[in-house]
């Protein structure tokens, strides 16, 4: 700050910077200071993470918006305020930018399609602004780390299951996005549990039932599949996972998608989730 100070004092005239310290020339110096100190710190706050356009919109039927988002796909259900599907493509991780700690709504998104606030669903209910589409898996790019915290990529998650066994399936896909390629399909199961709605009033949408995910690895006859249903319950902790292995044909059967993995893939169930390679960095 000193520096900035003398280089700014280096600037003016001087008959200013130089003269008998009178009032006049004591304000003057003041008030340049005070205007391009705060030009300096403008610059310094204003960062990328202000800049992130919103969502490529499209109309689809049936009251669905696709967004396509630098990176990621989300469906918004307008009816519901929410996305119901998302999918991706996870590479080799080649980035390390910061998760961006503030959340948005997307300006390119009608206002009656998303969740009337971006701020969190609230103290002592115990859920989290879960995200659909991780941002650890696009911290190669500035514009999607930032639209990664549009609300319609969030939906409340129940933290112990955002930090349980969700993330155990982002750890997953961040450790083996550097064997192969992945491809990552997902979305909601909303059910009839009326319960948990805590946040209609507040947020305008819904608290789903449960999440559901696919990963697919490899291709052809080398293709390998993990597919879960995540209760969305404080229940579903990290050791849980494996109990949520289902069949990609059980979600297609229950949500009515068709997953693009081949027909004798669609069939198995594994036992496990694969395990994490020791060293992965899962950051």
């Amino acid at each position: 700050m000193k520096t900035a100070i003398l280089s700014m004092l280096l600037l003016l005239p001087i008959s200013v910077a130089f003269s008998d310290s009178t009032k006049t020339d004591v304000e003057d110096i003041t008030s340049f200071i005070k205007q391009h100190s705060t030009s300096i710190t403008n610059k310094k706050t204003t960062s990328y993470y202000q800049k992130a356009e919103g969502a490529k919109v499209t109309r689809l039927a049936n009251n669905l918006l696709r967004l396509d988002y630098t990176g990621f796909t989300v469906w918004l259900d307008c009816k519901k305020r929410a996305a119901v599907k998302f999918r991706y493509v996870a590479q080799r991780d080649s980035g390390r930018l910061k998760r961006h700690k503030k959340y948005h709504l997307d300006p390119n998104v009608p206002k009656e399609c998303q969740q009337k606030s971006f701020r969190g669903y609230g103290k002592g209910k115990g859920y989290d602004r879960g995200h659909l589409v991780p941002a650890n898996h696009l911290d190669h790019s500035k514009t999607a780390i930032v639209q990664s915290n549009f609300m319609t990529n969030i939906l409340p998650q129940a933290s112990k299951m955002n930090q349980g066994a969700w993330l155990r399936t982002e750890e997953i896909t961040e450790c083996y996005r550097d064997i192969d390629e992945l491809l990552i399909i997902g979305g909601v199961i909303w059910g009839n549990n009326s319960e948990d709605d805590y946040f209609v009033k507040s947020h305008g949408v819904k608290t789903p039932d449960a999440y559901w995910k696919v990963i697919i690895r490899g291709t052809g006859q080398d293709e390998r599949v993990l597919a879960w249903i995540v209760p969305n319950s404080q229940v579903a902790k990290r050791k849980m996972l494996d109990k949520y292995l289902v069949s990609v044909d059980e979600i297609e059967r229950i949500t009515g998608e068709v997953i693009p993995v081949a027909d004798y893939a669609k069939h198995d169930k594994p036992n496990k989730s694969w395990m994490i390679p020791r060293g992965c960095n899962k950051g």
